[in-house]
């Protein structure tokens, strides 16, 4: 686990110090919303297209490489940013990250799953959350400003930091076995099917909330009429993201997941509008209401996080336990990828409280899925 922690906080360092700055690089070059928006978008769509092979590339070619790869495809390309503002280049190097975040990702919770028993999963999802959350607290608030009164550079040079994980990644490489419970068998494909399906209900619901998470995200510098309100706003975001998601893993093991996951689901539709509300004017803020929105939407993109990952081993057997981390790293990042790119779409138009509102309805519709009991695996795959 020291090994885990310290590749995925260096990995989501160099993540987090990006995901807000480079599309405000890209409208220094004089993007607008939607192009923007575009930046985080082919992100997450590199990463999503990604994340499905990287059970079978560990089962190839180890843990070890494959980490260190996805380190590397992340890291280096941050310092070629400062190259150019354009457009084009920002969104080809924000492929290749995507490439590394894919790989980063799967890897990090499947790696959980093998390393951790059962009765104290929801603890050690708690545990590696924080290790993502950590970075995020002080990178994703500190990032635009930062940029925008030092240097644009000095946030390159954070996105970086994942090189500094390759060392642990090749210790944690040498503690876990080569095959992350994925089959080897081509002909039991077929049969897979059905698990597929059933982690399709925690995708959904994990989709939804990273998508409100991503839209305030990638464009709260511009919904607010102060700098230092998109500081303080992503603060809150962050920590209680970070703090909820710490907490939620202990109270899945104590209670089950299952109980907490509707009022969450609740919360960030609530929190989505309350925001909507307080952007209306752009340029008069309503502070205390934008706060409190980013408040109640970082409770609930913290908590779902960890309560779907839980719920996605929860319904699969350990052999597949690689598939369920894809297919949970797929909702998180298509979500955060959806809400870029259909909230900026949206917000070129109409309007910004117009397209929150929109990703509160998409929040909303998921209810359904969110009272609805896990259903277990199968006899014989545990």
């Amino acid at each position: 686990m020291p090994a885990l922690i310290a590749v995925t906080t260096t990995g989501f360092a160099g993540y987090a110090a990006l995901l807000p700055v480079a599309p405000l690089w890209a409208v220094h070059g004089g993007a607008g919303s939607a192009g923007a928006g575009a930046v985080n978008g082919v992100l997450m769509l590199f990463t999503v297209l990604t994340q499905p092979f990287v059970p079978g590339a560990i089962r190839r070619l180890g843990w070890a490489p494959v980490l260190i790869a996805g380190l590397l495809l992340l890291g280096l390309p941050s310092l070629l940013l400062a190259l150019s503002d354009g457009l084009v280049p920002v969104l080809l190097l924000s492929a290749v990250r995507g490439l590394g975040f894919g790989v980063l990702t799967v890897t990090g919770s499947a790696a959980v799953a093998e390393l951790v028993e059962p009765a104290r999963r929801g603890a050690a999802i708690g545990a590696y959350g924080l290790a993502i959350a950590g970075p995020q607290l002080v990178l994703i608030p500190l990032g635009p400003w930062l940029a925008d009164t030092v240097d644009f550079r000095v946030m390159f040079a954070a996105g970086a930091l994942p090189l500094l994980g390759c060392l642990p990644a090749r210790r944690l490489g040498r503690h876990l076995h080569r095959d992350p419970q994925e089959p080897a068998v081509v002909g039991e494909r077929q049969s897979r099917w059905p698990v597929y399906v059933r982690l399709m209900r925690p995708m959904a619901l994990l989709l939804a909330v990273t998508l409100a998470g991503g839209a305030l995200i990638t464009f709260a510098a511009q919904m607010v009429s102060a700098a230092w309100m998109t500081m303080v706003g992503l603060a809150l975001l962050t920590a209680t993201a970070a703090i909820s998601r710490w907490q939620a893993g202990g109270l899945a093991d104590r209670y089950g997941a299952r109980r907490f996951v509707w009022p969450l689901v609740l919360l960030t539709a609530v929190g989505l509008a309350i925001t909507a509300y307080a952007v209306q004017d752009p340029d008069a803020t309503d502070v205390g209401a934008f706060l409190v929105g980013m408040a109640l939407v970082g409770v609930s993109y913290g908590g779902l996080q960890n309560l779907t990952l839980v719920l996605s081993f929860a319904t699969v057997g350990r052999r597949d336990f690689g598939t369920a981390s894809a297919v949970w790293n797929v909702g998180f990042d298509a979500g955060t990828g959806l809400g870029a790119v259909l909230v900026g779409a949206i917000a070129a138009g109409a309007s910004f409280p117009t397209a929150l509102l929109v990703a509160a309805g998409f929040s909303a519709l998921t209810l359904p899925l969110a009272v609805r009991r896990t259903t277990p695996p199968p006899r014989g795959d545990g």
